[in-house]
This record gives C-alpha cells, structure tokens and sequence, in this order.
C-alpha cells in the first residue's frame, strides 16, 4: 500500500523508518524520507505518474517548501501549464506532486481549490513554520493524525501511527458504539483513542503547539427548480465523459471494474469511447449458484462484448472468503463489516494493471438504496396514511415503487419520525443495541447515540427535499466511511489504484443541485443519470434491478461457515472482553440457524468485531 506519514518534534530517523514501514505495500514503489526542522516525512509510492522522476517528497525551487502526498491529480497538466506562465520553475517533466508546492506558493492555503483529484496531503511551509495536512472533497483518500504531548504525527492508516511512543493502543468505546449500527467507524473518529481522521473536504494547520482543523470544502444541497431533465442530462453526460477523460491520464496500463451494472458499464462505454484501446474489465463471479448472481456475470459479459473489452472473472469461493479475513483486517486496522468484494477482484486486477476506474458513488448521488427509494413514498405517505383502504391508481402511483405494498409502508412510517425511521434501517438502532451490548460496553461509550448522530446530519442537509435528505446523509457517512474505505484499503492492499470518475467534483455538485424527483422518478432509480447514459448501454443494462458489489454472505453463514462463526463468537472468546451480552449473541445464532430470522449482516458484523478485537488486544 502507498502512503505518507510524519511528525512533529522529538524523533529520531529509526522511529520514522518504523511508522513508514508499517504502511503495507505490495509490489514496485518508491520510498522517500526527509527530516528537517523539526518535521519528519516519510512517502511509500505507488508509482503512476511520472515513474523515474516523481519521488517524493518534493521541494520547490529554495527547498522551503516540501510535500508528500498520497493519491493523483487529475489536472495538474493544465494545472503545470498556468504556473509555468506565472514563472514557476520545475524540475520534473510531469510529476503532479511538483504542481502541489508551486500551487501552494502561487494561491497559499487557497491551492486546494484548483486541484481536481483524490488525495491527503501533508505540506511543510519551513519559511512560516507549520505543517498543512488536507483531504480531498470527497474524503476517497484517508489521513489520519494523532496529537499528544505537543506532537502531532499523521498517517494514511492508523497501524502507521501505533508503532509512535506517544500513540496508546486503547479502544474508543464511544466510536464502536457507532460501528454496530454503520458497519464502520465514523469519522472523525477512529477505533483507538487519541487517533482522528480528518473528513472529507476538512484541513489541519499545526503550527507552534496549536491546531488549527476547519473545512475548504463542504458537499451541499442546494436544488435549482428552474432545471429541466431536458437541460440536466446531457450535462451529467458532459461532466461524466471529461472526468472519465482525466482519469484514464496514467503513465501505467490501466482498466475498469465492471459488474454488469448501470454505473461500472457507463465507466466502460465511455472509456472506450474516448479512445481507449483493449480496455481490460474485470468481474466477480462465484463458486456457487446465488438467486441474481448469475446475472451479474451475463451483464458484465453483454457490456464486455459490446465495447471489446479484454474480460477477466474471479471466481470466489467461500473458503476464500474466510482464509481472507486476517489480511482485510489487516488492510482496515478498526473492524469493519461492509463490503469485502474488493479485496478478491483486485488481486485479479493487480496482475494485469495498476490503475482502474469504478463506478462507484453513482448510488449515493443519483438514488438506489432502501433508504433512497423510501424516502419520497414515506413523505407521501403521511398525506394519505388516513384513506389507505379506497387509494386510486394514481395515489397509489404517488407512493412508487411501493403502491401495492402499503403495510410495508405503514411498518417503516409507525416507527416515528423521519429520522427515527431512517435510523431502524441500520444494523442495530440505539434501543436493539442496548440489548446487544453490556452494561460494561454502554458505560465506556460515554452516552453515545446514534439515533442523534443522523438527526444531526439531517438537520445539516440543509434541503426538505426527502430523497436529498437521505442522500445528503449518506454522501457525508456511508460513502466515505464504508465504500470510499473498503475501495481503497482493500484495493491499495493489492497496490492498485482506484479512480471512481462518478466523485469529480464537478458532478457531485451539479448532482446536489438537481430535486430528488429527477433521480427517482416514479420508482425508477436514478433516473436522470440512466437517461444521461442511455445511448451507451442496452435498455435491459439499463434497467436491471440494483443488485450490489455484496458477498453472499448470509447463504455462506447459515451453511459452509458455520463452524467458524461458532468458533468466533464462542462464549469464552465473548467474555474474553465483556463488551456483548452473551446470551443475546447467543439468542442471534440461535434464530438464524433454526430459519426463524435471517440474522447474517448482524453475525457478520459481530464476527469481524471480534477477529479484530483478539488481533488488537487478546494478549
């Protein structure tokens, strides 16, 4: 894995030479390290652009100004052009990092706006003597930091950060707490107490013995209603073809995932459109037979044999999965229950590229999940729930795609208020978790609640749209969070990079201008964006039902994995920690192996808690 970190103050070269050697890579890079005035750098690279001349860290023209930083710059060819013209001198011939520190002396802490990428950056300023550390808009690539005892040192993984004498390895009950209702550990917090992360779009300024954290750039929902579908498709179609156009730029063979869906195959039509030959593609497919499965794999092979792509399948079988989890773990440092279908693809990619584009984000902008289709038809609901037994045909189309199945609508709106019911849609809600969890384990997380965690995220939204609430709350948790997270730890564990053409953040904030009624339309999910790409694709690609990157996880649980679940989520092994209640874990496996609940997400999540619990701290 490529990465970056340092720290301020007393160190020594052995010191950083173990924070940098715990960033894990596999395959060719670079290694760089620089010591000088109190900061230490260190860089693992991944090279992509300029090869032989883009080692980091990197200098301007007097050597006061040095940065290392993880991820690429799409524009910095364009970007390299304008500060040549303003007398910039550089020594590379197309190293994007070099465009960072002259950025940085041309515009100051204002660079950040010109740069259209993924990144985390750490930049040394020696003539003002302060450390600048920034995240991306979108929050695709991490940074962590740690600030103890007038130090601070940062990180692109928390197991960079441990090896550091001020670092303690001590659980933060509060932020688990979160990860049995999200499947992760939300930011700003990490799994160990004293380590933060920055958030998407977020800087930190230390200088002196002072921090100094506050937002560049904030994703919002700001609706135009004088925007037609007529006028907002063609424009989503324009923003995606150029940002798939920056994104193929790459001294490195690249290619693209491709799951047969509506996101991965417009990502593919387009690259091929723009001139890109033998594009590889890459899909998992299984051992086993799963309901819809198959038709993940016939899509994926329609969309390869339209557009001549060089097609390359995994097969994954079940005792891969689980002779797998020591290494995703591994690849996470915090526990993690969300997709894990990464990990396995991208062994299969880094064989044939270094690059590849994805889909991902489509889902989170333009509308797909549970929550997404719910959100309108649950706000119409309201205004009908009086007259449900003599609804027309066209009351009923109100409440698409759930018009024939108005119990289950009236389930979900009886569980209170719009956030109260979004909240029941995650894993466990704070009531189910006081259940799941010991009065030990309740006490340590110091009051915690995630119920008001997303109530304050939909009072931020900023919008009464209901489809843009929902959506604002999963573009500021879910996606960087859980899918911006497994895509590159478990990619960049392979030494593969991962550019999602769907976060440049021209389209995210055209997307968040657009009202939800455009994304989903009488049911049909993202509805503006499959007009944007229609002429790419075959209307049955177009329109297939979402079906989602997901392991077949629960069907493995009930039957081949059994023993494991068993062995993990033993008794002794729970009280080990103390953390869960016994008997209600205990009661979980008891319902879903006799057929009486299908509990799987939940046994997951508790599994991957406890293999990441004993690899941390049963010693």
């Amino acid at each position: 894995m490529c990465g970056i970190c340092g720290f301020t103050g007393a160190h020594d070269r052995r010191l950083l030479q173990r924070m940098a050697d715990a960033i894990v890579h596999r395959g060719p890079d670079d290694a760089g390290y620089w010591e000088g005035e109190g900061i230490s750098l260190a860089m693992r690279r991944l090279s992509i652009v300029d090869l032989d001349g883009g080692q980091q860290p990197v200098f301007n023209e007097d050597g006061t100004i040095a940065v290392v930083f993880n991820g690429e710059i799409y524009n910095h060819p364009e970007l390299r052009e304008e500060l040549q013209k303003k007398g910039h001198r550089f020594r590379t011939h197309h190293s994007d990092t070099e465009v960072l520190v002259h950025a940085y002396e041309e515009y100051g802490d204002d660079f950040l706006h010109k740069l259209n990428g993924m990144f985390a950056i750490a930049l040394w300023d020696g003539r003002r003597r302060r450390l600048f550390l920034a995240r991306d808009r979108m929050g695709i690539k991490p940074l962590y930091f740690s600030f103890a005892q007038g130090n601070l040192a940062f990180a692109s993984e928390i197991k960079s950060l441990l090896p550091h004498p001020a670092v303690r390895r001590t659980p933060n009950f509060g932020a688990l707490y979160h990860y049995f209702s999200f499947k992760n550990i939300p930011a700003p917090w990490s799994a160990y107490e004293g380590i933060e992360q920055l958030g998407p779009g977020e800087r930190l300024i230390f200088a002196g013995t002072t921090l100094d954290r506050s937002f560049w750039w904030r994703f919002q929902m700001a609706e135009k209603a004088s925007l037609s579908e007529e006028e907002a498709a063609p424009h989503i179609r324009d923003l995606l073809e150029d940002s798939v156009r920056l994104r193929m730029r790459a001294d490195v063979p690249f290619g693209a995932y491709l799951s047969g869906g509506v996101d991965s195959s417009s990502v593919v039509a387009l690259m091929s459109r723009l001139g890109a030959h033998n594009v590889k593609t890459f899909a998992l497919v299984y051992e086993d037979d799963f309901k819809n499965k198959t038709a993940d794999r016939e899509y994926a092979k329609l969309v390869s044999d339209i557009y001549g792509t060089e097609h390359y399948e995994h097969v994954l079988t079940w005792n891969e999965v689980a002779k797998s989890l020591p290494d995703v773990l591994n690849a996470f440092d915090e526990p993690f229950s969300g997709v894990t279908s990464t990990f396995f693809l991208t062994a299969l990619i880094a064989r044939h590229v270094k690059v590849a584009l994805s889909g991902d984000g489509a889902d989170e902008l333009f509308g797909s999940y549970l929550s997404h289709r719910l959100a309108q038809p649950l706000h119409n609901f309201a205004a009908l729930s009086g007259r449900l037994d003599r609804l027309t045909a066209a009351e009923r189309a109100f409440l698409a795609p759930y018009g024939d199945k108005l119990e289950y609508l009236r389930d979900i709106w009886r569980r209170g208020t719009e956030t109260q019911r979004r909240a029941s849609l995650y894993l466990w809600t704070d009531e189910a978790k006081a259940t799941l969890l010991s009065d030990k384990m309740l006490a340590l997380a110091k009051g915690q609640s995630t119920g008001e965690l997303i109530h304050g995220l939909y009072d931020e939204a900023g919008t009464s749209d209901p489809l843009n609430r929902a959506l604002f709350c999963d573009v500021k948790t879910l996606l960087p969070d859980q899918v911006l997270a497994f895509v590159d730890r478990l990619s960049m564990a392979h030494s593969v990079e991962v550019r999602p053409p769907f976060l440049d953040y021209r389209l995210v904030e055209f997307a968040a201008s657009l009202p939800g009624g455009m994304k989903i339309k009488n049911g049909r999910n993202k509805h503006v964006l499959k007009e944007a790409v229609k002429d790419l694709l075959p209307a049955n690609v177009i329109d297939r039902p979402k079906e989602g990157f997901v392991l077949p996880i629960d069907a493995w649980l009930l039957d081949k994995m059994r023993n494991l679940v068993e062995t993990v989520l033993g008794e002794e092994r729970l009280q080990s920690h103390g953390l869960l209640r016994v008997e209600a874990v205990k009661t979980i496996l008891r319902e879903h192996y006799s057929g009486a609940a299908n509990h799987g997400s939940r046994i997951w999540n508790l599994m991957m808690f406890q293999l990441w619990w004993d690899r941390q701290f049963a010693h």
